[in-house]
Formats: C-alpha cells, sequence, structure tokens
C-alpha cells in the first residue's frame, strides 16, 4: 500500500471530496491507464473517460472487477470504491444520458495515479484537430477519407467550465468548434488533411463561415507536433504566394492544448439529421462539392 498524503487520506479513507475543477486529471486527455492511488490496481482505461461538465474526472466504463458500489451513507447516492482496496473513488450516477452508456463514475483526482501509453515513435497512428466552421460540416467530410480512423466534434481553445454546445454557440468562451481526428498516416498525410481543410471552408474570412459568424466558427489548426507546425505554416504561405485566394489566409496556427468532446448528440450529425433543413442547405452542398473534389481519397 502506498502512504498517503494528509489530504489523499481525507478523500480516500475518510470519504472526502476534492473542490470541482481543482483536480490535476478534471481536464486531462493523455492516452494510459488510472490506477487506485493506494493499492495500484487498475481502475479506467482513457478510453473511459469523457467530459461530463462536471468538475471531476468522468468515466463510462470500468476495467471488468475494478470497482465496487456500495450504498451511500447519505441514503441516496450510490458510492464506488477500489475493489481491491476499499479506497473510495467517488460516486457513480445513472440515466443522465451524457454518453450511449448512459453512466458516470465521478471519481477525485486525488484517488487515483495514471500511468501513460509508452507510445510507440514508429506508430502510424496520429491525431489532427482542425477547425473550419460549424463541425457538423468537417465531422461529415473526414470521415468520407481513406485512412481516417475515427472524427469527433468537440471544442477547443477556452476552458472546461464552458465547453458546453450552449456556451460556445454565444460566441464568448474562447472555443472553437473543431473536428479530432484520428488518422493512420501510412494511407493518408497531415498534407492530405489539410489540403481538404483548405478546400472545405473559407480560410480569409474571420471568425464566420457562410451565415456562421463568431469566433467559435473561426479557421484554426490546433498542432499536436512541431512537425504539423511546420506543415501547416509551409502549406499557409505556398497558398499565399500562389494567390490561391482573393483576400489573406487569416487561419490561426496555435499548438493543440485540450480537446473537449461535444455532446453525444453530435456525433455522425449529419448521417443521423441528414433531412434537417441546416443539413440539406449547408452540411450537404460542402459534401457534395468535397467528394467531387477527393474522388480518389474516398472510402469504398
Amino acid at each position: 500500500m502506498r502512504e498517503l498524503t494528509e489530504f489523499e487520506k481525507y478523500v480516500i479513507e475518510d470519504k472526502g471530496t476534492e473542490r470541482p475543477f481543482s483536480g490535476e486529471y478534471n481536464q486531462h486527455d493523455a492516452q494510459g491507464i488510472y490506477h487506485c492511488k493506494r493499492c495500484d490496481a487498475a481502475l479506467y482505461r482513457s478510453e473511459h473517460k469523457f467530459n461530463a461538465h462536471c468538475g471531476w474526472p468522468a468515466f463510462d466504463d470500468e476495467i471488468e472487477d475494478a470497482v465496487k458500489r456500495i450504498a451511500d451513507a447519505d441514503g441516496q447516492r450510490t458510492e464506488i470504491v477500489c475493489r481491491q482496496c476499499d479506497a473510495h473513488l467517488g460516486h457513480v450516477f445513472e440515466g443522465e444520458y451524457l454518453t450511449e452508456k448512459n453512466i458516470r463514475h465521478c471519481v477525485n483526482s486525488v484517488s487515483m495515479q495514471f500511468k501513460p501509453v509508452q507510445v510507440d515513435a514508429q506508430s502510424s497512428i496520429q491525431w489532427a484537430t482542425l477547425a473550419g466552421g460549424c463541425f457538423w460540416c468537417l465531422e461529415a467530410i473526414y470521415t468520407q477519407l481513406k485512412g481516417v480512423i475515427s472524427v469527433q466534434s468537440g471544442y477547443c481553445g477556452g476552458d472546461e467550465t464552458r465547453a458546453n454546445y450552449k456556451d460556445v454557440c454565444s460566441g464568448t468562451t474562447g472555443h472553437a468548434e473543431v473536428v479530432h481526428i484520428e488518422f493512420d498516416r501510412q494511407m493518408i498525410s497531415f498534407e492530405d488533411l489539410l489540403e481538404v481543410f483548405f478546400k472545405s471552408h473559407d480560410p480569409t474570412t474571420l471568425n464566420r463561415q457562410g451565415n456562421d459568424i463568431g469566433s467559435q466558427y473561426r479557421s484554426a489548426i490546433f498542432a499536436h507536433t512541431d512537425e504539423q507546425i511546420k506543415i501547416a505554416s509551409a502549406m499557409i504561405d505556398l497558398l499565399m504566394k500562389a494567390e490561391v485566394y482573393d483576400s489573406a489566409i487569416v487561419t490561426e496556427l496555435v499548438a493543440f492544448d485540450v480537446f473537449y468532446p461535444a455532446e453525444s448528440y453530435h456525433d455522425d450529425y449529419f448521417a443521423n439529421n441528414g433531412q434537417q433543413p441546416y443539413c440539406q442547405m449547408v452540411v450537404k452542398p460542402k459534401l457534395d462539392k468535397f467528394k467531387a473534389l477527393f474522388k480518389e481519397k474516398l472510402k469504398r
């Protein structure tokens, strides 16, 4: 058993709670495993974690037989503890419909210790995070590409406390609507993704794409690596010198920090809501234009 600090004892042994938005894993999105702080038992995988906007790390699943549920002393909630050592983790809630699994493990950061996955430097799997107006449009486009493994809509550029659709749509949170793209660079390159990006939106309009107006609709590249910064910078310079556009490119190029997944009802939005007026008038024409331009890159 690991020796605990006084505050760790307060939470883990005395069933206390850390302040919301104060824990080190609240905004954490690295790949790896979350372990019990006291006994080191593996509890949650990073793919279980989601943004619940509640102030504590949230998970919609657990490693099999890692977590035990018991009736809370308040007589209303369900407490969750480490099955191996009974360390207090937090509480579990159901019926909130925040993810498809409809469950939320609300866990104190101080109850856990994160161990990152050892990343293979030769791995072909990479990430790209791009903002170019409404994320419904970009998600519909990028899911069509060969080599793209997954596309998730979400938010970048602001803090977690306001990373929700209603607040972001106000244009006051600092977030941009983005797509978070997992891709296999052996099948499609970052340059290819940027080529699609610059042909799928207008990078010369500041904080605007068509009738979508506000800083949340800005054009931006959130680079994950120095290599991505160099590639994006070179492409922007090339496009500017070639005078491809009538006006200057205003696309932001910034370092990626944290991605906040959008609410689950945004997932595959065009595929699930294709008859909705916005999809018919805005998303579908962009998707049709994209398919005509990039026939050779489409999934079969």
